[in-house]
């Protein structure tokens, strides 16, 4: 290969006071350019630079754009970029070159947006190519050799509304400068030079500068989808016919070989003044990247949609759309990129953004030519996930549950964890603490997680000085239970990795996240509900997903449950980290609070924890963060967890905080293990339901994919198997399963020092089994009321 793409760890530049003096230290030697005509966004634009070489050469470079970039090596696409990151962490990429003698040429696709995705930041429109070595930067860096940009028309940009993902294209082949990515064509003009591409650090720290940082996740995966098939293919009324229900009486059976073929990379003629609507089946939800590849066919014109399921009705509203296997009679609501050829021989089209969903709407209407599609591929993108731990047990419907939770969580992994790839593709601290957990659970791999741990750190730099709910992102959302849940998810990277370098960098930002809480105590020392959306849960009530006193000024128990569980967290990450003084102011915090907490909501005669002062309201998730918080003597954490178990009456969880709901069951153990398998039943009827993946809410759902309903596969492992760090970096096991109804469970957990293997079964009223654990660690099991020893190596055990 004569690129290839490398991940570094140290900025490639000197930074030197002898060389550049105090105020331009951290530049780089290469500057951002910018194109001469792109004017203000939306546009799309091309760099080039074409030069010739007397002898092979290699050499490394160093890559970026705002907002993004395709980079191009004489013709074949090398890259994409820029990972996706902040001001203050603008990242870029790396390439080793290894390059023969002659005649080379480097082109760069690059594109900004005004209705640009919701997590797309950006300082202002350019491209970067900087080169090490001084022949190099001479030779190729912007700013220094003579670069040439031109915006390349064609493009039109359609918003969607409600669509976090950003507008999508509409390319007009007549006006598309085919063959740009080679650098030929015409209309090229010397790029203008902006500023000095920058060691992550600007004297003026208010300048609008990209602040650049390496890229710290490896290139996202690039695999060829296969599996598609024909569901549908009929003779639309007209091409923007709407989305009427799919008549399988229109379906044009005798046509779906052909169409099935294109899919497998047979071409296809759609005649002259003729329409098609093709309805595609991935057969699994995909994340993709679609691309056309056409002859002939001018005027004609061909619509690309996606979507994740049909619905029922035509229309979102109430997004009902029953079981998501079914086709007919259903309507197809989606969003996707329109192409027009123009006549010309192999027109590949493609698109800026990569798409999401389950099913595919193909649709193509000729004019007076006929139109060859020689290719339609579904490329996939996203982390390339790798799911090293494994679980089984007697219960099969674990066989199927299992794998949606697999492609969830792959799905809502790319250059940042994501909510959803479909509508948002935001990431949120809550829904990324969960999905970090998963991470931890069946991967070594740590760089999602510690880079979303570094973005929400970055998130601060904002008037209320507390994390954002999600980030990166334009809106500076604010949902301050999930900057406390930051601090629980800081916890979790400690426990499961290690690591304590990086946790103590951590460790200023949380600090002051909490004494931002703590200041807004009132006399009696309970948290006042702060500004902000005080999401907490979409619970039944639940006005917003808002819980009771969880408005501005209000009093609420879950959210006081809420800063008492990170001053618990906070605690022992001090600890951690060697602040004995701190952590134990933390703890003595903690228990001040959950004191007046128990003397404000706590109902003797229920036994449990009221969400309101008036004790009106009571909900699973206060006694599920009661139990979590650390901080309850023993008889008042039994009632708790009886009468989470047992009691009416109680606000439920819904999917995303029964996540709690089963870390609560872990913590109570014994009679609550019925609960945790009662609350699955809905999770193993999703296969049944046509589900590919799991949802964002039980019922009528928006997002069908939607990573924090990906829980059960970390509880496989944490819960039922009940493997989890009894210290932190894992240097000691806890091993407390909970196998209800199961009469065999099985599993292998990655570990920073190998892999923990737990076989376990039923023998009378115990059980009995082998657990094998990594030199040098030791553990307990808890089960049946006793607590073993575990030693290194194999242990046979009978409880």
């Amino acid at each position: 290969m004569p690129a290839q793409p490398v991940v570094i760890t140290a900025h490639p530049y000197p930074d030197d006071y002898t060389i550049c003096g105090f105020h331009a230290h951290t530049q780089w030697p290469c500057a951002w350019v910018s194109c001469p005509d792109a004017g203000a966004p939306p546009f799309v634009t091309a760099y080039r630079r074409a030069f010739s070489l007397d002898a092979a050469v290699t050499f490394r470079a160093h890559v970026s754009a705002d907002q993004r970039y395709e980079l191009f090596l004489d013709g074949a696409r090398i890259g994409r970029g820029s990972e996706r990151g902040d001001r203050a962490n603008w990242f870029y990429e790396s390439y080793d070159f290894e390059l023969d003698a002659g005649a080379h040429v480097l082109v760069a696709r690059t594109w900004s947006l005004d209705h640009a995705p919701w997590a797309q930041i950006s300082v202002y429109p350019g491209f970067i190519f900087a080169p090490e070595g001084d022949a190099f930067i001479r030779l190729l860096g912007t700013g220094v050799a003579p670069w040439e940009a031109k915006r390349l028309d064609g493009y039109r940009f359609v918003s969607t509304a409600g669509s976090g993902t950003g507008a999508k294209v509409d390319i007009d082949g007549a006006r598309f400068p085919w063959g740009f990515e080679t650098g030929g064509g015409s209309g090229w003009r010397n790029a203008v030079t902006r500023q000095k591409g920058t060691n992550g650090f600007n004297l003026y720290a208010s300048s609008p500068i990209h602040l650049m940082q390496p890229a710290t996740l490896p290139p996202q995966v690039s695999t060829p989808h296969e599996g598609c098939v024909v569901r549908h293919v009929a003779q639309p009324a007209a091409f923007d016919a709407g989305a009427g229900p799919l008549d399988p009486r229109a379906d044009l059976a005798g046509e779906h070989a052909a169409w099935t073929a294109l899919l497998r990379g047979t071409a296809l003629t759609v005649p002259a003044r003729t329409a098609r609507r093709v309805i595609i089946d991935c057969g699994d939800y995909v994340c993709a990247y679609p691309a056309l590849i056409v002859t002939g066919g001018a005027g004609s014109v061909i619509r690309v949609r996606w979507a994740e399921s049909l619905f029922a009705a035509p229309t979102t509203d109430g997004w009902k759309k029953d079981n998501r296997d079914d086709v007919d009679g259903k309507c197809f609501i989606g969003i996707g990129d329109t192409f027009r050829p123009d006549g010309g021989a192999h027109r590949a089209f493609d698109t800026l953004w990569w798409h999401a969903g389950r099913y595919i709407e193909l649709t193509a209407q000729t004019a007076a030519t006929p139109l060859v599609i020689e290719e339609f591929r579904v490329t996939e993108t996203g982390y390339p996930y790798e799911t090293e731990s494994a679980f089984a047990c007697d219960d099969k419907r674990f066989d199927r549950l299992l794998p949606l939770c697999v492609r969830t969580a792959r799905m809502c992994a790319h250059e940042t964890y994501m909510d959803c790839p479909y509508y948002e593709q935001l990431m949120y601290i809550g829904d990324t603490r969960i999905q970090a957990l998963i991470t931890h659970a069946v991967t070594r791999d740590a760089r999602l997680p510690r880079k979303a741990l570094r973005m929400f750190d970055s998130s601060r730099a904002n008037p209320t000085r507390i994390t954002t709910s999600n980030h990166p992102a334009n809106s500076g959302q604010i949902i301050p239970t999930f900057s406390l849940l930051w601090l629980a998810m800081i916890h979790d990277y400690a426990l499961w990795r290690g690591d304590e370098a990086f946790v103590r960098t951590l460790m200023p930002g949380a600090r002051a996240v909490l004494d931002i809480f703590l200041d807004q105590r009132n006399e009696d020392g309970l948290l006042v509900s702060p500004h902000g959306w005080n999401y907490v849960d979409v619970a039944e009530g639940w006005r917003d997903g808002i819980p009771p006193g969880g408005t501005r000024g209000g009093i609420s128990g879950v959210i006081n449950w809420h800063l008492a569980l990170a001053l618990s967290c906070m605690s022992d990450l001090e600890a951690f980290t060697g602040g004995p003084e701190l952590a134990a102011r933390a703890l003595r915090l903690r228990n001040e609070l959950v004191s007046v907490m128990r003397a404000v909501f706590w109902d003797e005669g229920r036994g449990l924890f009221a969400d309101d002062p008036a004790r009106r309201a009571f909900s699973e998730h206060s006694q599920c963060l009661a139990l979590l918080g650390g901080a309850l003597d023993e008889e008042t954490r039994g009632r708790v967890a009886r009468g989470l178990a047992s009691a009416p009456g109680l606000t439920r969880a819904n999917i995303y905080f029964t996540h709690y709901l089963f870390e609560a069951l872990h913590q109570a153990g014994g009679e609550c293990e019925g609960v945790l398998f009662d609350r699955l039943a809905r999770w193993f009827d999703l296969p049944g339901q046509g589900f590919r993946t799991t949802p964002e809410s039980w019922g009528a759902t928006r997002s069908d994919c939607h990573a924090w309903s990906a829980a059960p596969l970390y509880h496989c492992f944490a819960t039922i198997l009940g493997i989890r760090p009894a210290s932190f970096g894992f240097a000691t096991v806890s091993v407390r399963p909970a196998l209800g109804p199961l009469n065999t469970a099985t599993g292998t957990l990655v570990h920073p020092r190998g892999s923990i293997s737990v076989s376990l079964a039923r023998e009378g009223g115990g059980l009995q089994g082998r657990i094998t654990l990594p030199a040098g660690v030791t553990g307990t099991l808890e089960a049946n009321g006793a607590r073993t020893p575990l030693a290194e190596g194999l242990n046979e055990v009978l409880s």
